[in-house]
């Protein structure tokens, strides 16, 4: 291949990277029912608009680009709630489409939550309804006065009545759980709460000074350490914490229901 063909072809893919970045506005989320707004300006010559082309999940819309502003249906597309979409907003490249409401591909949490309990097995479950958009349900347990995240649990996040259950770890005398969803708003928005009372022993420490490891009496638990000025430094799950690694001084560590200030030496 001689080196000007090279040059050329060099030449016409650079081009067509060029469009493609500079030229197409991706989005990608999932139908929820709403269509998208597209505010579109005349070219930078001032000949024709700039949007020329959309494609939904591939296809070419029928939707009229040719405006100053338009709307991108999915009406017709033979969408469900929930499905996965991507739509390629194709411009010329010199100007730049507004998009005004991207977040409509964008799961939101709508659940209406019905009850929630906890079974003689250790089990919480909660029922809800009306979920517009797939999201995590994260399950927290109020424990050291304050919320604390114990799991999560996936979201269904179509219309209808669904069932949750997460397998709790309680602590020792009376639990509290709910769970709840963050959508793109950044507001949680939660269940009921509901309580189980754990028949299990208080889990304890031996006194208030360690040096390399603290020891649980009692079972398993939870825990958290946090130095003087109240940062967390060592979380995890067991019959004993690994200090060793921790500078000497003065800590709080909660664990069970329960929390000590310390010294580890």
């Amino acid at each position: 291949m001689t080196k000007q063909i090279k040059l050329f072809i060099f030449t016409i893919l650079l081009g067509v990277c060029g469009v493609a970045n500079a030229g197409v506005i991706v989005l990608e989320g999932n139908y929820m029912g709403k269509n998208i707004f597209v505010k579109n300006p005349f070219g930078g010559a001032g000949v024709g608009f700039c949007v020329f082309e959309v494609t939904i999940n591939g296809k070419l819309s029928p939707d009229e680009v040719n405006q100053s502003a338009f709307e991108i249906d999915f009406g017709n597309q033979g969408l469900k709630i929930g499905d996965k979409v991507i739509v390629n907003i194709k411009h010329k490249d010199d100007c730049a489409p507004e998009v005004l409401n991207s977040e409509v591909l964008k799961p939101k949490s709508t659940f209406n939550n019905s009850k929630a309990t906890v079974n003689k097995d250790g089990v919480f479950g909660w029922t809800v309804d009306n979920e517009n958009g797939k999201l995590d349900y994260i399950v927290e347990q109020f424990r050291w006065n304050k919320w604390v995240k114990v799991g999560e649990v996936s979201g269904n996040g179509t219309p209808g009545v669904h069932n949750y259950e997460f397998k709790i770890t309680p602590h020792s005398g009376e639990n509290t759980f709910r769970a709840k969803q963050i959508d793109y708003t950044g507001k949680p928005r939660y269940t009921k709460s509901a309580k189980y009372t754990s028949s299990s022993p208080a889990v304890t420490i031996d006194g208030d000074k360690f040096k390399g490891t603290v020891n649980f009496i009692g079972g398993e638990t939870m825990y958290e350490i946090y130095d003087r000025f109240g940062t967390i430094v060592k979380r995890g799950f067991g019959r004993s914490a690994d200090i060793s690694t921790l500078e000497k001084g003065t800590y709080y560590i909660s664990f069970d229901n329960d929390t000590k200030t310390v010294q580890f030496k």
